[in-house]
Formats: C-alpha cells, sequence, structure tokens
C-alpha cells in the first residue's frame, strides 16, 4: 500500500508513526522543532489520515506498509518513533528487519501482549468502543459545522480535548462531511489491536530503546516498567510528568528534550 506522508528537515532519517485515530497531521508540530537535526518522514498509517482504506488493519499490515514505504523511498537505515498503535507496529517492525533500525522510541506503548481477561485489556477495549460506536452515530448528514459534530458527540464523549483530537479526522468536501478513519475496519480488528504483539527477542536485544511514559497514564503501568527490560535489555524509560497518553502534545518541550538527548543531538548554543 502506497501511503501519504509529510517530510521536513534535513540530516538522519527519523520515521514516526501516530496511534490510533491520529495521523501525521498530528504530529507536525513536533517535526518542526526536531527539523533543524533530522530528516522526518510522518506516516499516515492505513486507514487513517489520507493514506488509503483496507478490509484489513493488523500490525503484520502496517509493517508490510511501512517496507514498502521505506524501500520506496531507499531509506535503508533510519531512527523510528511510533506512539501507542505506532509504537508497536514499530516495534514489530524493528523485531522483523533489525538491521534497518538504528534506535527505537516508543512512545506511552507495552512490548508485552495481552490475554482478553487482562484488565487493561477489558477496560481499554470498553474504551474504544465507546469512542468508535460515538462517532459512528454521528448523523453526517445533519451536521453543518464543526461545532455542530463536537454538539452531537459530546452527549457520548464529554472530555473536549479528546473531541477536539477526534474531530481532526471530519473532513469535509463542499458541503458533506465525511470521516477520515476507516471507522468500520478499525471496531472489526480493535481487539487484535488492544491485545498488541509478539517480537523476536534475539532482535529486540539489538536496538538501542527508549520508552517515553506519560506520568497520568496506565499504558505502561509503573509498576511494570522493569519488566520492559526483559523484552528490550538495553533500553530506558523516562516517564514525562503531568503529561498522560498523549504526552508529545501535552508536554511537547520536555518530549522533545528526551528525544534529541536519547538521539544525541548537541545543538549549537
Amino acid at each position: 500500500m502506497k501511503l501519504f506522508y509529510r517530510e521536513v528537515g534535513a540530516g538522519k532519517p527519523l520515521v514516526i508513526l501516530h496511534g490510533l485515530y491520529g495521523s501525521s497531521d498530528n504530529w507536525m508540530s513536533i517535526a518542526k522543532k526536531l527539523s533543524c537535526c533530522f530528516h522526518l518522514y510522518l506516516v499516515d498509517q492505513r486507514n487513517h489520515g489520507q493514506s488509503p482504506h483496507s478490509n484489513s488493519h493488523t500490525y503484520a499490515d502496517m509493517v508490510a506498509d511501512l517496507y514498502e514505504f521505506v524501500k520506496a523511498l531507499k531509506i535503508e537505515h533510519f531512527y523510528l518513533m511510533g506512539h501507542s498503535m505506532g509504537g508497536r507496529t514499530a516495534m514489530l517492525f524493528q523485531s522483523t528487519y533489525p538491521e534497518m533500525v538504528e534506535k527505537l522510541i516508543v512512545v506511552d506503548v507495552a512490548p508485552w501482549s495481552y490475554h482478553p481477561e487482562d484488565e487493561w485489556f477489558r477496560f481499554s477495549y470498553s474504551e474504544h468502543v465507546r469512542i468508535i460506536d460515538a462517532l459512528l452515530s454521528l448523523n453526517l448528514e445533519s451536521i453543518t459545522s464543526r461545532m455542530d459534530a463536537d454538539n452531537q458527540l459530546a452527549q457520548f464523549l464529554p472530555s473536549i480535548t479528546l473531541r477536539q483530537f477526534l474531530l481532526k479526522n471530519l473532513k469535509r468536501d463542499g458541503s458533506k462531511f465525511y470521516w477520515g478513519l476507516n471507522l468500520k475496519v478499525l471496531e472489526k480488528n480493535l481487539e487484535n489491536l488492544l491485545l498488541g504483539i509478539s517480537i523476536n527477542s534475539i532482535s529486540a536485544s539489538r536496538v538501542p530503546v527508549l520508552f517515553l511514559k506519560g506520568e497520568e497514564s496506565n499504558y505502561i503501568p509503573k509498576e511494570q516498567i522493569d519488566l520492559l527490560k526483559k523484552y528490550y535489555p538495553n533500553c530506558e524509560c523516562v516517564t514525562i510528568r503531568h503529561a498522560g497518553h498523549w504526552l508529545h502534545s501535552e508536554q511537547p518541550d520536555v518530549f522533545v528534550s528526551e528525544v534529541e538527548k536519547f538521539l544525541s543531538v548537541r545543538k549549537d548554543i
């Protein structure tokens, strides 16, 4: 699949993968802060943003898409960063093509897979079902503005911040609104997306990894941080204070500083 992407900056290639319901556009402000030191490629993953829709949406699909993307652009060795769903895609890509990824940054998601009876899985699954149901319930033919859409969604999703993030996926063609997200396919694949991935421990042991965790997020529980070393012996985990799951938008300056530090960037004073 030929993915849509945005490109900015100059230097060592750094590929960034967004999370569920996200897009490359969500990462432009971060990319601009890093553009002095890196050649950034911000990818829209399948069924998101401006990339094509497909009836399949698995981590294996997204790894294959990314491989096709970097090969088409002749990017042989690069840094790779992913948030949430994008973080799992990044980990599985590195596990599959370890010779291509020089350093890996995983943003607020764990490397382990879950069991359907796991407490975190059940909570997360119910929350995502609630989100997708709310988006699918929106009567696109009746709305005349984004404010109108927001008012309808507010009945189901009280968080203004969450609604603003989700409504970035609401597109307009003339007077008609439509979702950039392939919601039906995401709904169908939601369980497997949340259950996670299985990575190759031999490949994982070869790469330096930075896990960035939001202090107020439970995607990587505090009591399980030490387990990261079981999967990635050469890893470190940095907790960003006063931030939740979307730490890159909540604490962008701290986030960029940690990325630059890990990738050994020295700025001229």
